[in-house]
């Protein structure tokens, strides 16, 4: 019950820290604040305490994995043994060669991007994508465009700008913060694959929670973007719910299906160049750290990092989740590489450290909904810069408002790590262990 009780006290600090970063700004929007309160409460009291719901996120999670074994049919065609998990072989006795990220989870990028391509063109996502419009627009008191782009982000990742498009270049400060936070509060499907991979021998219902953990983060995004910047101006679609805009048209599924699998590509492409270039960078950092720090080996017990900075900064946010002290240091380390080095990293490293028992199944699932999200440095770059793209008139204000996103979709998927403490007692069948 303690720990309960200091993840309820998280979500009051975190919000506390959201309105600290706007500079204390005034009038608060308790309407929109108290709502996204509310329903993060509401959301939560239905997935982590009603057992209807948890039946349903079972079915989610056996349906992502049963999409995930049958996607790699096209990669084990290719690639041959490169794609087999350790241990296991092909139907002609060609042993795996071990874990390779490259082969084994990016190709499953490939297939979501294509699935999610196919789904949009048959119009299977647009209803639901309006429904949970309707619902945000009404609890949280936003504006139509703020409810459709956030609704999208539960599906897709910087494409949801393209559901508002005709708005954009009209939208308030406060209207594109929001959207920025959302946008990086979330996790696209396309990359479900990836953390999907990395955690379901451990957490075999880490699908589901995924699937939740970014419906959650919607409220909380908007929670935190109004304390760090309220509405002042007069929003164009406040009180409507306007049409989602079709930015991309296909003559047949199959070519909904070849575009999409070529946007998968890019993706793949991206993940894998960007974990290049940062994992590098840190490596040369840290090497400079290390001779710098070398007086301290002793005193610290291990050579200074990156790692280990960052960990000392997170510790304080990471004791707000209400995770228990031995797995305190750990959790804080991953808090903060999720910053630099994107949440595949980090939830990989969760992956491994459960894969041994070294974290206890509340920090595991915390963790699992406090990493879940697109907050970190190259994020910025990402959506400032192809948002900026659809609105270049935009652009000085995306800009502007890019760091502010970050601190903001940070904050608010540690909200939602807090919410999953809050509500966790041990419940038998959470994680499906």
């Amino acid at each position: 019950m303690g720990l309960n009780l200091i993840s309820l006290l998280g979500l009051f600090v975190l919000a506390g820290l959201a309105w600290v970063v706007g500079g204390l700004q005034r009038p608060i929007a308790w309407r929109t604040v108290t709502g996204s309160g509310l329903l993060m409460l509401a959301l939560g009291t239905v997935i982590f305490l009603l057992p209807p719901t948890r039946r349903l996120l079972l079915i989610l999670n056996e349906l992502v994995v049963a999409l995930l074994g049958a996607s790699r049919v096209g990669a084990e065609f290719l690639f041959g043994p490169l794609v087999l998990n350790p241990g296991e072989s092909t139907a002609a006795g060609e042993p795996s060669v071990g874990f390779i990220l490259a082969a084994q989870v990016l190709p499953a990028v490939i297939f979501f991007a294509a699935l999610m391509a196919a789904f949009y063109h048959l119009g299977l996502i647009q209803p639901v994508i309006r429904i949970f419009a309707r619902l945000f627009k009404q609890t949280l008191n936003l504006s139509g465009a703020e409810a459709l782009a956030g609704s999208a982000n539960i599906f897709v990742g910087i494409e949801s700008a393209t559901t508002v498009l005709p708005y954009l270049d009209g939208m308030t400060r406060s209207e594109l913060l929001t959207l920025l936070t959302c946008a990086m509060s979330t996790v696209a499907s396309t990359t479900l694959a990836l953390y999907v991979f990395f955690l379901t021998d451990t957490f075999p219902q880490i699908a589901g929670h995924l699937i939740s953990a970014s419906v959650l983060s919607i409220p909380a995004a908007v929670l935190v973007s109004k304390l760090i910047l309220p509405e002042t101006g007069q929003p164009q679609t406040l009180g409507t719910l306007p049409p989602i805009a079709e930015s991309k048209r296909h003559g047949n599924t199959i070519a909904a299906l070849s575009a999409g699998s070529w946007d998968g590509l890019k993706l793949a492409a991206g993940i894998a160049t960007l974990l290049i270039a940062i994992l590098g960078m840190v490596g040369v950092l840290d090497l400079a750290l290390g001779k710098l720090g070398s007086p301290l080996d002793e005193w610290l017990g291990r050579p200074l990092s990156l790692e280990l900075i960052l960990g000392w900064l997170f510790t304080p946010l990471a004791w707000l989740l209400g995770l228990a002290g031995a797995d305190l240091q750990q959790a804080a380390q991953l808090l903060g590489q999720r910053i630099i080095l994107t949440e595949v990293v980090a939830y990989q490293q969760l992956g491994e450290m459960a894969s041994i028992q070294a974290v206890s199944p509340r920090s595991l699932l915390v963790l699992s909904y406090a990493l879940c999200g697109f907050a970190h440095v190259a994020s910025v770059g990402i959506f400032v810069g192809g948002i900026a793209a659809l609105v270049p008139s935009r652009r000085d204000d995306l800009t502007s408002l890019g760091f502010r996103a970050l601190a903001g979709s940070t904050l608010a998927t540690l909200m939602t790590g807090a919410l999953a403490g809050l509500f966790y007692h041990g419940q038998q069948g959470l994680l499906g262990l």
